[in-house]
């Protein structure tokens, strides 16, 4: 997903003239096109799937950081005595 600078930066009057079609281009080829406004860039329309994924990694990105930030506090129990609590909570209700 490498940006065309030629076809993915387009100033906002266009995209406001030609939405459907910048629509139809960002999901057909996945490629984000970077809106400019008064020549700087200002915005990124993606489509809704990269979108997902995007937030998706960023769930599990967090998800890292807490784990990480408990084994650093010494927060950890052992595998083995999870999987047997685990077991025996299950055995408890089936």
């Amino acid at each position: 997903m490498a940006i065309n600078l030629k076809e993915d930066i387009k100033p906002i009057s266009y995209i406001k003239t030609n939405a459907a079609e910048m629509m139809k281009y960002v999901n057909e080829r996945k490629n984000p096109i970077v809106i400019t406004q008064n020549g700087e860039a200002k915005a990124v329309l993606i489509d809704i799937e990269t979108y997902q994924e995007t937030q998706d990694a960023f769930a599990l990105m967090n998800i890292i950081k807490i784990a990480e930030k408990d084994i650093k506090d010494g927060n950890i129990k052992k595998a083995d005595k999870v999987f047997t609590a685990m077991r025996k909570k299950i055995s408890k209700n089936g």
